[in-house]
């Protein structure tokens, strides 16, 4: 996710092996860079290897906090005295982007309550994240959710057990982590979204940058899964939070610049210097012609799945449901004929649970999946009001938006967490719904804000805290879920 084989290799890295794949060989003449998760299984794993070592030296990096047992489990082992180092490196978590992160975790909670297990990985992700970033916050969290005191508490038993590695120098404003609920916000999950970044995860999907498009029609071998990665694609970084239609426009204009530089890539070799300025360029324009090809192939493929899935007709029902009060013209548009339960593609559907999750009304069709929704985020659930703001100040808002119009009926839409942290970053989040846990509490505006959603985040909260990051100078937001969602997880 940070870091690319190819830059690897430039370390003189040149062999990868995962540590439980069998028949691996000995190569005595090597040494072993080992990166893994203290768990039980990696620590067994390992004292395996140590008692059979197949390489010179080994140095043993943990993506988190290992205990003292599991070093002196692994010191017994290594009789042969081949490690060399061991270290923590705190990486228990996925850097999706330089704002956002995940621990890559689906149905963390049993009901309203934790699984233990996902609890207790949920704990260790966030405290690396917190070591990696040296930071000792002050928490708040979400007090409608009982799932989201809990974490709080366990974050900061570990804070409290682990002190020595929490002290940090001191800032004149102590950072602040965040701990909401994904149930108090459950309508952003269902929108269909038009930034490329969020568009490409709703409709293609994105798994640890890697995107498959091996179902794609008359797709070519080479790009049956590509790379999108902000770190290592220029276009991609530059693009990620744009609508579609100023991608379409970009890619234009990609693919013109591409062609300019193509036939004088392409001139005949004449001379050795003609040969050297090519060989020069060689590198340069083979990596445009990949980028050019990745994008148009996946801009290609998101154009055909808006106009196969009616999405711009979808999308708009689903904008008027979620934020217009008066639902008489979404309730006039007749179901778009994409929608069916055979397949994966439930488009058609989400209006129709965005209209019971919004009015609790009951729609004359029969599927647990309203009921599983509703029981999730409905009103009774939430402890924020979603939908009708009683507040003086943000009824003033809603109605000022009102009387200015849409530019863009697609994009209406603002997730809660953008109110929320806005009235976070102002000084003004209340703390009888986002209390503190424990006495203290902040006299100043904080800066440093982590906020992670249990449950998962999505796509268009981090552009949210990617814009709100721009329109706050000295203020640093980074949004944490256990998961990216899309409508399909």
């Amino acid at each position: 996710m940070v870091y690319t084989q190819s830059e690897i290799l430039q370390k003189e890295v040149y062999l990868f092996e995962r540590l439980d794949s069998a028949n691996r060989e000995a190569m005595k003449h090597l040494k072993a860079i080992c990166f893994l998760r203290p768990t039980k299984e990696n620590v067994e794993l390992l004292i395996q290897e140590l008692r059979r070592p197949k390489y010179s030296i080994y140095f043993l990096y943990f993506s988190n906090v290992i205990s003292k047992s599991d070093v002196k489990a692994l010191a017994e082992a290594d009789e042969q005295e081949v490690v060399a180092e061991v270290q923590e490196f705190y990486g228990d978590y996925i850097a999706v982007n330089p704002h956002v992160f995940s621990l890559n975790l689906l149905g963390c909670c049993q009901g309203r309550s934790w699984d233990p297990a996902q609890l207790s990985r949920t704990t260790q992700g966030l405290t690396a994240l917190l070591l990696s970033l040296k930071k000792c916050p002050m928490i708040r969290y979400q007090l409608s959710s009982e799932a989201a005191k809990r974490l709080a508490e366990c974050v900061k038993q570990v804070i409290t057990k682990e002190y020595e590695l929490f002290d940090f120098r001191r800032t004149e404003v102590p950072p602040l982590l965040l701990i909401l609920d994904r149930s108090d916000d459950a309508i952003t999950p269902l929108l269909n979204q038009w930034t490329y970044q969020a568009m490409v995860h709703e409709l293609l999907g994105i798994n640890n940058n890697r995107i498959d498009l091996s179902r794609v029609p008359g797709i070519s071998r080479d790009l049956r899964e590509v790379v999108l990665s902000a770190e290592n694609d220029e276009f991609y970084a530059n693009n990620m939070y744009l609508n579609f239609a100023e991608i379409g426009s970009n890619i234009k204009n990609l693919m013109e610049d591409f062609q300019r530089r193509k036939p004088k890539e392409q001139q005949k070799l004449e001379s050795i210097a003609d040969m050297k300025a090519f060989v020069e360029n060689y590198p340069q324009f083979k990596k445009m012609s990949g980028t050019v090809s990745k994008h148009v192939t996946v801009v290609g493929e998101l154009s055909r799945l808006v106009a196969e899935r009616n999405l711009l007709e979808v999308s708009e029902v689903e904008q008027e449901l979620a934020c217009q009060n008066d639902h008489s013209s979404a309730l006039q548009v007749p179901p778009a004929p994409e929608f069916h339960l055979e397949g994966r593609w439930l488009g058609s559907l989400t209006p129709l649970l965005l209209l019971e999750v919004n009015r609790a009304v009951f729609l004359p069709f029969s599927l647990q999946l309203v009921s599983a929704v509703l029981e999730y985020g409905g009103k009774r659930v939430r402890g924020s009001d979603l939908f009708s703001p009683k507040d003086a100040v943000a009824i003033t808002k809603q109605f000022l938006k009102g009387l200015k119009g849409v530019e863009n009926v697609y994009t209406q839409h603002q997730p809660l967490l953008q109110e929320t942290l806005d009235q976070l970053i102002k000084g003004k989040l209340k703390e009888s719904q986002y209390p503190y846990l424990g006495p203290n509490s902040l006299r100043d505006r904080p800066q440093d804000i982590i906020v992670f959603i249990l449950g998962g985040a999505t796509y268009e909260e981090a552009l949210s805290v990617y814009n709100l990051n721009r329109s706050n100078p000295g203020v640093r937001l980074v949004l944490g879920g256990t998961t990216i969602h899309n409508t399909r997880r």
